[in-house]
């Protein structure tokens, strides 16, 4: 094996013994980790637990890799780093069978209270009263997810914060001192090498090299994506080959590139060991191809890797698995006995089984005691007719909650009308509340940094103010924020420079820099990524998107990690992103969309903001910012001409999120809509008044993510017992939303006197010009007969 000596590169190990003892340390981790991987295998195959997947294989490669994670770095990883996890004390395997099983209580499963699946990691970034964590003096670990490469964008981001804590002059301060060791920390993203295939790998490593950022991509190669080789995967059969063109050279940016042998501990060492120290120093991003791994157990509980590895496969992983190599280096190099080592094996399948018992046992004796209340409940009511639940019951050995539920349920329907008031209902409903409450919680920030705990503050104007474009009111905005609140940084395709293609930042890079007022490449993965690492690592990051449109490149991200973080982790990691982008009407298929039933479809998590002016988007955009809480605010791309009161306060507006607003009063119907179309609405209002006499009622809903919180919208419907529902989006998306919230949620369906009725965009992208917008989305004459019809019921 290379490099037989690691004692020399080595400065903590002044000994022999120091240097006998690091190293059986880690084999002891590895073997641990591994006894781990077997034993949960065997608990969700006898039906203990749902579904396994492990980190075997992979156990030399990390226990390597920990010696070089610090505290201040940052993980975004995968479900294979189990290991790697171990090693560094971020989770115990007591946490890790706890996992397998979905334990709810946090004490038993930290990272994410029975939610994720095994191997899932994640470490808090704030407390439990929302405040930020002092990460520079923590292993940092963000949220596991299980798409694959999903982890990639926000690695990128990660990696960002450091450049920025080290480059930008306002973030030296002492007061960041508990977020940042003066850019010093290294994003450590691993990926199995097969997920490389994936667009978001190639992305974020271009990223990475334009961009110079402390990151170190480790490519975990077993040689298959579950049952396709390499060599259908990857070009050249090698993702390091294949990324050559990236490998920077003198005078260049880009990344630099290594290849290493997952099964070779010494080698591994000898390599990181002045490779990551090269990112920490230099912030120039590194990929490691660790190559030569195996997978003993294959890709998951799902099914066995002998149905697609060939003998010969299985036989070469089996004479060169990182453990039995790892083993051989030691006797060779007499670190140790083979005694010695037997131990460890012995010692290890002891530690693994105490723990696996330990957490089934924390797991299941609440359910026991559960099943205890209820069978004692069901004698209790002394009815004959329970007799074959009770026996049922008091057969499971090992009742799930909703077993538990189910039988009480049943026992409810035997008793009939005499249940309501029965020890049997007190229970089931004292259960299901309990129950429910572990899994329907942390959607969003529950403590003081929640966004709707924000006020609001109404602006405020002289006798006379000043009338301004919209463009020129966020200007104005911006340029207060980024004097007042050095947290935020702002970047997106066109901002810095030009100052956006609306001109909301034009002038600031120049007066606040351009690393917080910074331009970013044609890569909307990229810019949500970097938000996301911003807003992970303690910074108010404001990450663009140039049109509504283009979020269709951004939304995995956006729906697989950011809108579901908190819920994942049990309120333990917080990603206060603000998305900024433009939308409704303008000119065009591509530039004029509003798919607005997408996102509140796909990111429940995330506070959708709908602006009809310019003054409520910055009373919006200072709302999130008080918040924990992530959030996209959408302008409306025909609103930046037009003029508007400039506000004394403007900095200082809120707009409390959830809470409609009354933007002209009526009494014959109500109208309800968002954004650009209200422009529209107000105008038919006007008209239908004049001309026909019909008062309308016209009702902004401002969010539509939260909706209408305290049934505003229900209490004009009293008042008119007509409803009209407007907007851009397709028919059946989100005018069927506010419609279901409205009519279903909040009981309107008790105050009609005709039909509730919704109008939207036609069923196709929105056509070319004025005439192309006028016949693709509601217009003045829509609306006027859709009320003149609807009066007519």
């Amino acid at each position: 094996m290379e490099n037989p000596n690691i004692i020399e590169d080595q400065e903590s190990m002044l000994s022999f013994e120091a240097f006998r003892d690091s190293v059986l340390h880690d084999y002891r981790i590895a073997v641990e980790s591994r006894e781990a991987s077997l034993l949960g295998r065997r608990e969700v195959l006898t039906g203990k637990a749902k579904f396994g997947i492990f980190g075997d294989g992979k156990e030399v490669a990390q226990v390597a890799l920990a010696r070089y994670f610090r505290k201040g770095d940052f993980r975004s990883g995968y479900y294979r780093d189990q290991t790697w996890m171990f090693a560094n004390g971020v989770v115990t395997i007591e946490n890790f069978f706890s996992q397998l099983y979905a334990d709810t209580n946090i004490d038993n499963e930290p990272m994410s209270g029975g939610r994720n699946m095994v191997a899932h990691h994640a470490t808090p970034n704030t407390d439990e009263e929302g405040n930020w964590l002092a990460l520079a003096e923590m292993y940092n670990s963000a949220s596991d997810m299980a798409p694959t490469a999903g982890q990639m964008p926000r690695a990128l981001g990660l990696a960002y914060a450091s450049k920025l804590f080290r480059e930008v002059p306002v973030l030296q301060d002492d007061k960041f001192a508990p977020l940042s060791n003066n850019g010093n920390e290294v994003c450590f993203c691993t990926i199995g090498d097969a997920a490389t295939s994936e667009g978001h790998f190639w992305e974020i490593i271009n990223a990475a090299g334009v961009m110079q950022v402390p990151l170190a991509v480790f490519v975990w190669d077993d040689g298959y994506g579950i049952s396709v080789p390499t060599d259908r995967q990857t070009t050249k059969g090698s993702i390091s080959e294949a990324l050559q063109g990236l490998q920077k050279e003198e005078g260049t940016n880009g990344i630099d590139i290594y290849q290493i042998k997952g099964w070779d501990y010494a080698g591994i060492c000898e390599t990181l060991d002045h490779a990551i120290d090269k990112i920490r120093q230099t912030h120039i991003p590194a990929v490691f191809h660790v190559q030569e791994l195996t997978q003993p157990q294959g890709h998951s509980t799902s099914g066995s890797h002998e149905r697609y590895k060939s003998a010969e496969r299985l036989q070469w992983e089996r004479n060169w698995d990182g453990l039995k190599k790892m083993k051989e280096w030691i006797l060779e190099n007499a670190i140790t006995s083979e005694e010695e080592l037997d131990e460890i094996h012995v010692n290890a399948k002891k530690l693994v089984k105490e723990s696996r018992n330990r957490a089934w046992e924390k797991y299941a004796q609440p359910l026991i005691a559960a099943k205890g209340q209820a069978l004692q409940v069901l004698k209790e009511a002394n009815l004959g007719g329970l007799a074959d639940l009770i026996d049922a019951l008091e057969k499971n050995r090992e009742p799930l909650k909703r077993d538990i539920l189910h039988t009480l349920s049943l026992a409810l329907d035997l008793l009939g009308k005499n249940s309501n008031n029965s020890p049997i209902a007190h229970l089931y409903e004292e259960l299901k509340t309990q129950y429910h409450t572990q899994y329907d919680s942390f959607t969003h920030n529950e403590t003081s940094k929640s966004a709707l705990l924000v006020p609001r503050n109404k602006p405020h104007y002289s006798a006379q103010p000043e009338k301004i474009n919209g463009f020129e009111i966020l200007n104005h905005y911006f340029d207060q924020l980024f004097a007042n609140n050095d947290k935020v940084i702002a970047f997106g395709e066109d901002l810095g420079k030009i100052g956006d293609v609306n001109q909301g930042f034009a002038g600031l890079q120049a007066k606040y820099g351009e690393e917080r007022i910074a331009d970013a490449g044609i890569r909307e993965l990229s810019i949500i990524g970097k938000g996301v690492g911003l807003a992970l690592r303690g910074l108010r990051p404001i990450a663009e998107i140039q049109y509504l449109d283009y979020m269709y490149y951004a939304l995995e991200p956006l729906a697989d990690d950011i809108a579901g973080l908190h819920y994942r982790t049990v309120g333990k990691q917080s990603c206060p992103l603000i998305i900024r982008t433009r939308g409704h009407r303008l000119e065009g298929i591509y530039h004029s969309g509003s798919p607005m039933a997408m996102l509140i479809n796909s990111l429940r998590g995330m506070y959708i903001c709908v602006p009809r002016n310019m003054v409520q988007a910055a009373g919006m955009y200072n709302t999130l910012l008080q918040g924990n809480d992530p959030g996209i605010v959408i302008e409306c791309l025909n609103g930046y001409r037009l003029k508007e009161n400039l506000p004394d306060n403007l900095g200082e507006i809120t707009v409390p999120l959830g809470i409609p607003e009354t933007i002209e009063t009526g009494s014959d119907i109500t109208i309800v809509s968002y954004g650009s179309t209200l422009r529209i609405v107000s105008d038919a209002a006007k008209r239908l008044q004049n001309i026909h006499n019909i008062s309308c009622e016209i009702i902004d809903v401002q969010t539509l993510l939260p909706f209408d919180i305290h049934h505003f919208i229900v209490e004009s419907l009293k008042k008119t017992n007509r409803i009209l529902f407007v907007d851009e989006d397709m028919p059946g998306a989100t005018t069927s939303y506010m419609l279901q919230q409205v009519i279903e949620k909040q009981q309107g369906y008790k105050w009609l006197d005709a039909a509730p009725r919704t109008l939207s965009a036609k069923n196709h992208r929105p056509a070319y010009a004025s005439d192309g917008d006028y016949f693709s989305k509601p217009n003045e004459e829509d609306i006027i007969e859709t009320v003149l019809d609807l009066m007519a019921e």
